[in-house]
């Protein structure tokens, strides 16, 4: 691995992470960072997650990354941090796990874990995405607000005021997942921002997919791979895909790939590097109402413009769009929001 950065990259003073958070992820984002109070809450709960101990545990069993070990990563991470304008550096650990994972979780101080098995796959560009990648969950608040959502729905349950269900809790997982896939779509393009490497970023997914062997591989045909998945199949196929995606808390890889090709294509990307992007002084101007009609229109979007049969057949009876496609993200902002209305109920109560 090379130490120096291969390129000087565009910086992003002052950036807000609505810049790179996908439109299903950011309304939910802007709806819960709306109620006041929890993160306060969260930060008391936070002990009975036993965040502490496992930051512990991995300071007992892993490697910390600094200037003196896996200086690699230690400069990649600044990198990162520059680019993005962070205003704090999260720890980073390496892991001795053969598996291919990276994972960012805490919530008072969020943390950022790298396995070997990751190390010994990417090259030193493909771990800037990776890193990149993970420094965006940190600066979204991923992990507080997945933590926020579970401890909400073991909340319902003990009050009472929400349906538990077999088919409502299983529409609020799946609400729940949808949302989780979506972050992970976001985190993708704080990992090209950071990179500003569009081959780099299809690698990674690449070798996610395939392994070491990326001499066996064609980056124009891995990303036909995700064509030939949205259009191919019959009706039985278009129900089969959902069922496979549903309790999914990532994207599959070569559709992960896709959609980050098809935010380049949309301007999207350009637009940042050009300087035009939300900086975090605006956040507290964010409008719930203007993120939901953003989420919609994403999901109006690709609805209208799948090939796959299933939604071709759906959109051809004529049915209403917006119920077809009954948008996540603006359902979510809505649940997230009268979740957050009978919380503050039941605590003064």
């Amino acid at each position: 691995m090379t130490m120096a950065p291969d390129r000087v990259r565009t910086r992003f003073p002052e950036i807000s992470t609505r810049a790179w958070e996908h439109p299903a992820d950011r309304t939910a984002l802007v709806a819960l960072r709306s109620l006041s109070g929890f993160d306060t809450v969260l930060k008391a709960l936070s002990g009975l997650l036993r965040e502490r101990q496992h930051r512990l545990m991995y300071l007992a069993t892993a490697v910390r990354v600094d200037d003196r070990q896996f200086r690699t990563l230690h400069q990649l991470r600044a990198d990162c941090v520059g680019v993005l304008d962070a205003q704090s550096t999260p720890e980073m650990f390496v892991l001795q796990d053969p598996s291919v994972n990276a994972f960012t979780i805490g919530m008072d101080k969020p943390f950022i874990v790298l396995t070997t098995g990751l190390l010994e796959l990417m090259d030193t560009e493909e771990l800037r995405f990776v890193v990149g990648h993970e420094l965006g969950h940190a600066l979204s608040g991923h992990a507080v607000y997945r933590t926020m959502l579970m401890h909400l729905m073991r909340l319902s349950a003990s009050v009472g005021w929400m349906p538990v269900g077999g088919w409502a809790l299983r529409a609020i997982v799946a609400a729940l997942m949808e949302w989780s896939r979506k972050s992970e779509l976001s985190g993708d393009r704080a990992g090209l921002l950071c990179s500003q490497d569009v081959e780099a970023s299809v690698r990674v997914h690449m070798k996610t997919a395939g392994g070491a062997w990326l001499h066996e591989m064609n980056h124009a045909a891995f990303l036909d791979q995700a064509d030939d998945y949205m259009r191919s199949g019959d009706l039985r196929d278009g129900v089969l895909k959902l069922l496979n995606l549903e309790l999914q808390s990532h994207p599959f890889s070569v559709l992960r790939a896709a959609e980050l090709r098809r935010w380049i294509q949309s301007g999207d990307y350009d637009r940042v590097l050009g300087g035009t992007y939300p900086r975090r002084e605006q956040d507290r101007n964010a409008s719930i109402t203007e993120e939901v009609k953003e989420a919609a229109r994403h999901y109006r979007e690709s609805f209208d413009q799948s090939e796959d049969l299933l939604v071709r057949t759906v959109r051809d009876l004529g049915r209403d769009v917006g119920s077809a496609v009954n948008t996540v993200g603006q359902e979510f902002g809505r649940t997230v929001t009268d979740l957050g209305k009978r919380f503050e109920d039941w605590r003064k109560n």
